[in-house]
């Protein structure tokens, strides 16, 4: 079983077995092929025993479809697959798992209404008398490796009752317990805090101190010094360079990601800050937070920073109507307002692009069209009760190319996007409400740095037109790079508001830890 190595573990020192001269794993001439779209012409990778290897590009660029065809989700078109120097075929993924290659997805596989250890031993639980699961058992090996791996959860809770991070931390767990050579990780701190991060970070080179390969999907340039021993890009499903992460060059590999110059990540504009459009007053949902106050004013950007626990979604949620609060005023354009349903914020010009794009935002088997459609099936698009398609597939096209949404139509299935794409449906989706008041909950989860861009770009553009938004955000170069002020919570309560210009993430993480 694992045991955390020693925090001197670092990139710069990786385990003896990496100069192995036979690859863990190697790859060579894959291409795979979905109705209209091309996701791998000729990729190549290579993974080194005892080695971390990050694998970057744009969205749609074919990483997790790579790694899907690795860990027996998907079968290729073509293609040659090598195992510690052996040729394999990989017909499902649990032959994947047999053969010691495990994946733990962006978007998380977990069954919600089974508890943890359930979860992390699913056709492997232990059996006692008469052939029945030992539910006891199950227990004591799944705290002990909850353990060993320090991630405090109780193997009998719910998975439906855990946060995102404490999901990610049990896929986590899951993925490790199969012992497996090759651990695929595919953006796994995207939903982690600081100090979260940083105990996976341990984890990972504990586990290539004891000779596992580690594949790790991430658009974090942040996280490949610190983590990653070589770095390999993809562009368009083909394999375009490697590097060694002593070498690296971050503007080379923003250039190798996307095939030109990305300029600023955070193009904020200036905006004539205007009338308060939100007045918010001691707002509180029993249990979750407390006498929170604010106000909002139009062509603001105004950030949201804290620790996940702190209270921020919930307090979008409460804003929107999922969760209508306990106690408090809401005042909209200088008018009290009840708002009891998200039906009755949109009808206010409010628009809410929530934090989990799988659970509450998307439809994963409807179409892009469909998808986007959708908040706007009313008023001028519906005619004698018809609905004006032609109309909106013009405007969803617009919005579609806007966003550089890639799919081959816009009625491919929203399922078989990758997740930063889908997250771009979902912003096309309320910005076709023209709204008024735009709250986003961690917008740029999951899209690369070129898509970054864009869409801070396009939403420092909507703050120029008027628009009113409230921007949370766990990544505090975002937060500070485009937020006009910053509200910072603790534990559900507001610790402090800060104008840009007193803003620096010292001072905002001492707020978030008050």
């Amino acid at each position: 079983m694992l045991s955390l190595a020693p925090e001197e573990v670092t990139a710069a020192q990786p385990a003896p077995q990496q100069a192995a001269a036979v690859p863990l794993i190697e790859v060579k001439g894959v291409r795979k092929e979905f109705p209209g779209v091309v996701a791998l012409d000729d990729a190549s990778f290579c993974l080194r025993r005892g080695s971390v290897h990050a694998l970057m590009g744009e969205n749609g660029a074919g990483k997790s479809t790579l790694m899907k065809i690795l860990a027996g989700v998907q079968p290729p078109d073509k293609g040659v697959f090598r195992l510690n120097g052996q040729d394999v075929t990989l017909t499902s993924p649990l032959d994947a798992l047999e053969k010691g290659i495990a994946m733990i997805h962006q978007e998380l596989n977990l069954m919600p209404y089974m508890t943890v250890a359930e979860n992390i031993w699913i056709r492997r639980e232990p059996l006692g008398r008469f052939g029945l699961i030992d539910h006891g058992r199950m227990a004591e090996m799944t705290r002990q490796l909850l353990s060993e791996l320090a991630i405090d959860i109780d193997p009998e809770s719910l998975v439906r009752d855990l946060s995102i991070s404490e999901r990610q931390m049990v896929e986590i767990a899951k993925a490790v317990s199969y012992n497996s050579d090759v651990l695929i990780m595919d953006e796994p701190t995207s939903a982690l805090t600081e100090h979260e991060v940083a105990h996976l970070f341990r984890i990972i080179k504990s586990l290539r101190a004891q000779g596992k390969g580690i594949i790790y999907i991430t658009h974090k340039m942040n996280e490949l010094s610190e983590i990653a021993d070589e770095v390999t890009i993809f562009r368009d499903g083909r394999y375009i360079g490697c590097m060694q992460t002593e070498r690296l060059d971050r503007d080379e590999i923003i250039r190798m990601m996307v095939g030109r110059e990305v300029g600023d990540m955070f193009p904020k504009e200036t905006a004539q800050i205007g009338e308060v459009v939100m007045s918010v007053r001691n707002l509180t949902l029993d249990g979750v937070f407390h006498d929170v106050s604010f106000e909002l004013r139009s062509g603001e950007i105004l950030g949201v920073a804290g620790l996940i626990g702190s209270g921020r979604s919930n307090v979008a949620e409460t804003l929107f109507g999922v969760t209508p609060a306990s106690s408090g005023s809401i005042s909209l354009f200088g008018q009290p307002v009840t708002i009891s349903s998200p039906k009755v914020a949109m009808s206010h010009g409010m628009a809410f692009l929530t934090e989990d794009r799988k659970d509450t935002g998307c439809f994963l088997k409807l179409s892009i069209q469909e998808n986007m459609q959708i908040s706007v099936l009313g008023g001028d698009n519906v005619q004698a009760g018809f609905v004006r398609q032609s109309a909106l597939s013009s405007v969803c096209e617009e919005m579609s190319a806007t966003l550089r949404v890639k799919a081959p139509g816009l009625y491919e299935r929203v399922e078989n996007l990758s997740g930063g794409n889908q997250q771009k449906v979902l912003i096309g989706r309320w910005l076709l409400t023209n709204p008024r008041i735009l709250i986003l909950d961690e917008p740029t989860r999951g899209i690369d740095v070129g898509a970054k861009a864009e869409i801070h770009r396009l939403i420092s553009r909507l703050a120029c037109q008027g628009v009113a938004v409230i921007m949370i955000s766990s990544e505090l170069p975002e937060v500070l790079g485009m937020s006009d002020r910053v509200m910072v919570m603790h534990e559900g309560r507001v610790t402090g508001i800060l104008d840009r210009s007193e803003a620096d993430q010292v001072r905002i993480m001492q707020l978030a830890s008050h």
